[in-house]
């Protein structure tokens, strides 16, 4: 006997957040390591063989924060994809320099860019921030809710940074990058993430005043308290066996060779930092982003300027794995296919 009620097959297409666009954005003064030289006890040699970095990028332009970097590079990014700013669902910014306390550094970048039907907010996790606003920025996408997310990593480092502290001035630099996420239906786009934490590491990279804890007076500003500190031995041993852990773990848990990994995409914080976690996932020289010799740490700018500088030689299907490791301690990292050519 034939059933009277009937069986609809239904297959549910996956989607998949791909990033479909990139932007950047760095200002034109760059702090030579020679000039640093005039400013603390280094020197050119020493600073280059510990950490890789050259020169770093510095925001002169009067009156201007994060936002201003921000604007910059989500400009870029909407004038090279030619993706209306009005089409745009949803900003990000992700800093650990936001322009002010309270209001919003995320909202003012999307108004003054256009983007008036997005909601926004900022996202600080030093500098995994932009690693952190990939996951969020994906699963935004995946819902099915949002359709055009717009990511941006940005940092005015000079704003908290004592030059008279070789032990910091060295490292950081201004700068920010921008990515739009998509919907994707062939895979593309971001397949694992694992992402962690751990509070131990407040004490080693922090800055001490003008939070809820220390809030600003005259004896913190007198005592130079709103400048970053570091423990820099204690942060060096941590990001090393963090940042190499987590890259290959996305290896392992997804079946990946070496050979089939086309770029690594690590946070540029120090070059020995990079090459070991590329040393402990087997990767050449070759197959590693890196542009910190020219830039310096930009913090939550690092991985989309990564992605920017070597935009056009990155090939649809390509396989990227991303590690970050910041203050808090915050670190982790992302496997994701490139979705298209540029």
């Amino acid at each position: 006997m034939k059933s009277r009620f009937t069986t609809k097959q239904t297959t549910m297409t996956k989607i998949s957040a791909a990033i479909t666009a990139v932007g950047k954005y760095v200002p034109e003064y760059a702090l030579t390591n020679k000039e640093l030289e005039t400013m603390v006890d280094t020197n050119d040699e020493w600073i280059t063989s510990r950490t890789g970095i050259k020169e770093r990028r510095i925001l002169k332009v009067e009156g201007a924060g994060t936002s201003y970097m921000a604007i910059k590079a989500a400009e870029d990014l909407l004038e090279k994809s030619g993706v209306l700013a009005s089409d745009i669902d949803m900003v990000i910014v992700a800093t650990a320099t936001p322009d002010m306390p309270v209001a919003s550094t995320a909202a003012y970048t999307a108004s003054k860019i256009g983007a008036v039907n997005a909601f926004s907010y900022d996202l600080q996790a030093a500098c995994s921030s932009f690693l952190y606003g990939m996951s969020t920025a994906s699963s935004y996408i995946e819902s099915g809710r949002y359709k055009k997310v717009l990511l941006i990593g940005a940092d005015k480092m000079s704003s908290i940074i004592d030059y008279t502290d070789r032990a910091t001035c060295i490292i950081f630099g201004d700068g920010a990058g921008a990515a739009l996420f998509e919907p994707n239906t062939e895979n593309l786009g971001l397949q694992d993430e694992y992402l962690r934490s751990d509070g131990v590491g407040r004490e080693f990279l922090k800055i001490d005043a003008g939070g809820s804890i220390l809030p600003s007076s005259e004896e913190t500003i007198k005592n130079n308290r709103h400048f970053v500190h570091q423990e820099g031995r204690t942060v060096f041993k941590f990001a090393v066996s963090n940042m190499a852990d987590v890259a290959e773990k996305m290896l392992t848990r997804n079946n990946l060779t070496k050979e089939e990994i086309q770029w690594l995409v690590p946070h540029q914080a120090n070059k020995r930092i990079i090459e070991a976690t590329a040393n402990r996932v087997g990767l050449e020289e070759n197959k590693v982003m890196m542009n910190i010799h020219k830039y310096g740490n930009t913090t939550s700018a690092t991985l989309p300027l990564l992605l920017a500088d070597y935009e056009k030689v990155l090939k649809k299907g390509d396989n990227l794995i991303f590690a970050a490791f910041g203050g808090g301690f915050t670190w982790g990292a992302i496997y994701l296919k490139w979705a298209y050519n540029s």
